[in-house]
């Protein structure tokens, strides 16, 4: 019954992602997103996370369906609220930058391999 409530979830989290995406110009739709989402995970932790019956179909499926940028706030957030400073910093730049390297590696090998 859990992954039926996580594929639910993640159902509806892409349809809305794609709705935003649509509503909202290209490249401030994916922004908008990954800020909304980080808000409603953070709603989401408060409110939803003690009811287990509840969190895989919110946290997981449709905040996982709607932005994966929830969750990368969200560990950020536990980072820095255990005082793992350093951590949190190292974790927020890798992130980003071997995410940011990755695209572009994969967008080089894919055009070099269609060539």
């Amino acid at each position: 019954m859990t992954y039926l409530l996580i594929a639910l979830g993640g159902a509806a989290g892409a349809v809305l992602r794609y709705l935003v995406g649509m509503a909202v110009a290209f490249p401030m739709g994916t922004m908008v997103v990954n800020v909304l989402g980080s808000f409603v995970m953070g709603l989401a932790l408060v409110w939803v996370a003690h009811h287990v019956k509840w969190s895989p179909l919110v946290m997981t499926g449709l905040l996982g369906g709607f932005t994966t940028f929830s969750a990368f706030s969200l560990d950020t957030l536990k980072l820095v609220e255990t005082g793992r400073l350093g951590t949190a910093a190292l974790y927020v730049t890798g992130s980003v930058v071997l995410s940011l390297m990755a695209v572009f590696a994969g967008v080089m090998l894919a055009r070099g391999a269609g060539a």
